[in-house]
Formats: structure tokens, sequence, C-alpha cells
């Protein structure tokens, strides 16, 4: 097995001392089991800035899909509407939840390099009552772009509405004051900026609107407020939990500290991002984005030379010790590096050392 880093959104590359976690077998019946998740679900409000007096965590299986389905089935329900503001494909997968389980909707598409604008969203919501929660995603990783959840959620709450944000890509590598914000559901994932495995995706519930959840959902196993009953009374998952992720995550929740927080780990991302830029850029290569680039993942269009070819390049890549990703984006050729998970400085030189050989002995830019 070829043994190489990830430089993608998620999965990406784990610590060994994450991975050694899940050596370890655990019933997940054990009290000691369980007040992993309750610490794991504390944990959480606090890098997330939500107090425990309004704000829970509930850790549901499953990708972070998963979690956003479980929202917007269980919040929405059959009486609510959603409106979807999309400006990629994870913004488009919520409509397809939506239509999967007969949510009443609407969905505001903007272009992929643009951000939602709130003040179009405002105008939605004036012109049509009957919408009872926004969704979004804060880090659309399609592109890389950074949405501004601030200008929305003040939008959003002023006018009285449930405010759903997608920060798969985003939550404990960007910095987000929840209950600062008014958000009342944020979603992300274990194997994400937390750096951990994947196996479960995690939600922030405004503990008020959780409560209006009852008996709403259209989903057993997604139903957020019965998975939410189980663990606010001792920490059991109400079906069979990924006991080895959830170990692994417990031990990347302390190496986050051990960084210095979110804070730190953002500082990281982003001069991971900015070198990428910068050499990539003096290899001749162009950003997709030209403004509101996230230090997540960074979109580059295609060189312009006919003997290219992804997976060429991505082969050559990988043989050398490292894997990027395809791309997403629907109207234009182009592939996206990752800046997240356990990369560093040294890691941009090198990869950007592999593209330099690769467009000088294999393909001419």
């Amino acid at each position: 097995m070829i043994n190489y880093k990830l430089l993608t959104p998620g999965p990406l590359t784990t610590t060994e001392t994450v991975k050694k976690e899940m050596l370890v077998d655990h019933c997940t019946w054990d009290n000691d089991y369980k007040q992993i998740t309750q610490h794991i679900r504390k944990e959480l409000l606090r890098i997330g800035h939500a107090s425990e007096e309004n704000y829970t965590t509930v850790l549901m299986q499953g990708s972070g899909t998963f979690g956003v389905e479980s929202v917007l089935t269980s919040s929405v329900g059959r009486k609510g509407k959603l409106l979807i503001a999309a400006n990629g494909a994870y913004g488009e997968r919520m409509e397809d939840i939506a239509k999967h389980a007969g949510l009443d909707y609407k969905i505001l598409n903007f272009k992929y390099n643009e951000t939602p604008d709130a003040e179009i969203i405002s105008k939605e919501l004036e012109s049509d009552p009957a919408i009872t929660h926004v969704s979004m995603v804060h880090c659309e990783t399609t592109s890389g772009i950074l949405n501004n959840i601030e200008a929305v959620a003040k939008t959003v709450k002023a006018l009285g509405k449930v405010f759903i944000v997608d920060a798969m890509s985003s939550f404990g590598g960007i910095d987000i004051e929840i209950e600062k914000l008014g958000i009342d559901y944020i979603i992300s994932s274990a194997n994400k900026c937390i750096q951990g495995v994947p196996g479960f995706s995690f939600i922030i519930c405004r503990r008020s609107e959780l409560a209006k959840c009852e008996g709403n959902a259209v989903s057993l196993s997604l139903d957020l407020y019965d998975q939410w009953k189980g663990m606010e009374k001792d920490g059991k998952w109400r079906f069979t939990s990924p006991t080895h992720v959830v170990l692994a995550f417990a031990k990347a929740l302390e190496e986050l500290e051990a960084e210095g927080g979110v804070k730190a780990r953002f500082a990281r991302y982003s001069e991971n991002n900015r070198l990428l830029i910068e050499k990539m850029t003096a290899l001749g290569f162009r950003t997709y984005l030209n403004s509101n680039q996230s230090p997540i993942i960074t979109t580059f269009l295609y060189p312009d030379t006919e003997d290219f070819t992804f997976e060429k390049m991505y082969n050559f890549i990988k043989e050398r010790g490292y894997a990027i990703y395809p791309g997403k984006v629907t109207d234009a050729d182009v592939f996206r590096i990752g800046n997240i998970g356990e990369i560093y400085i040294e890691d941009i030189e090198k990869l950007c050392g592999i593209f330099e050989e690769f467009f000088r002995d294999e393909v001419q830019i």
C-alpha cells in the first residue's frame, strides 16, 4: 500500500497518535465510553462559543451529509418551509435532501464564485412569509469560497427565521461564534478541521429549537430529537456508535487544544493556503476564485495546454507522496488542493516542487 498524505478537505491526513487510539475496542454500554461522548459534546460547545444553557450537541452516526439531512428533516419537518442559499454542490445537495424527504422548500442559486447575498435573501424572506428556516454552507468546498454567514445570520434572525449552517469544512479551522451570531443549528463532521477520522457528524443545536423537533422527523435513524434524548440522559447513542472513531475524535480534540485551539489551527491553514497560491501562481496557475478564498481548500484552473490530463498529473503526484482532489465546479475545468489536516509548510513546499517537476518533465505549460 502506497503511504501518501491527503491534500483534501476531508478525509484528511491525521496524526499517528489519533490513529493509534483506534487500536482499542470499546463497549458502547460502558460508563467510561459514555463519558467520552459527553466530554466531546461539551468540548464542541466550548469550541463553538455556545453556552450549555442555550445550546446542546448531538452526535449522529454517518457522514456529514447524514447530519445535514438529520437537521433538515427533523427541524423543517412537514409543517415548515425551507429557503436554501446555494453557491456550490453542497448547497445544492440540501435541495436533493429536501426533494427526497418531501419538504416544502425554495432555493436561491448563486454563482459558484460568488457568495450568497444577504439582501437578496432578505427580499425572498419578506416576499414569502411561509418560509420558516434558512440554510446555507459556510465554506463551500466545491470551490473553496468562504461565505458570509455573519451577514446572512443578521438578516435571518432579524426576520425571526431559524438559521441552519453547514460548517462541514470550517468548524474547528475557522472561529465561529455560534451564540453571538444566533445560529440555531450548525453541522460538521469528525473528519474535517478537528482532524479526526470519518464515522460521525455532529450538530450544535439551540435547545429551544431542538425542543420543537419532537415528532417532526421523517426518518427513524436520523431523528435528531430522539438521538438527543438518549445522549442527554447518559451519553448513550441510540444505535451502534462508531466506537473507534469516537476514541480517535476525543484524541483529536486534545491535539487541537495542544496546538493552540482554533485560532492557531486557522493560522497554520492560512499560511499553507498563502504559500500554495504564491508558489502555484509562480508556476503559471490561476485560482478559480478572485475573492473570498477560504484557507480550507484552493481551486485552480487547468493549465492551457493540450497534452494535460488531471489523471496523469494526479498519478504523478500520488506516486511522490501526495493526493489532491479533482474539480467539482461545473462551469470550468479545475482541480483542488486541500490545506487542512496534518499538513505543514514543508508539505506545501514539497508539493509545489512535484508540480514543477511534472510540468518540466511531463507536460509543458
